[in-house]
């Protein structure tokens, strides 16, 4: 019983660890964010893109192989949706490597706000002033 209690203990640990739960969240608003992407491939972008294509549904694109005979479906390469695919990951890569992009700049200028030599502030110059002039 020993083990079972240590090993329940450390993974409630592992658990607890903040990058445990920051993976998690991470990987939730993954999928809410593949379906914004999806929503604007599908709904935006890939309708416009057919309508420069004389109206084309990329989805419906396929090689039929065999023609459907009764009961039995037909067999067909959906190219189409493969097209499909290819435009949801560029637009999700480009998306991500805006936002990263982004992220970098924002935490570039902060690094540099804080290399930047500060003024001093008013009691300090008026304090090293006085100093000066005692020196004199």
């Amino acid at each position: 019983m020993k083990k079972t209690k240590g090993f329940i203990n450390e993974f409630k640990e592992f658990i607890r660890r903040g990058n445990v739960m920051d993976m998690a969240v991470g990987i939730i608003m993954g999928f809410a964010f593949t379906a914004i992407v999806n929503s604007l491939v599908n709904d935006i972008i890939m309708p416009l893109i057919g309508l420069i294509f004389g109206g084309i549904d990329f989805t419906s694109l396929k090689i039929v192989i065999t023609e459907a005979q009764g009961d039995i479906p037909e067999a067909a390469v959906y190219y189409g949706n493969f097209i499909q695919a290819i435009v949801d990951f560029l637009l999700i890569a480009f998306s991500v490597f805006v936002i990263i992009k982004l992220i970098n700049n924002f935490h570039k200028k902060k690094e540099e706000e804080a290399e930047a030599p500060k003024e001093p502030a008013e009691d300090t110059l008026l304090l090293r002033e006085i100093r000066d002039l005692l020196k004199k």
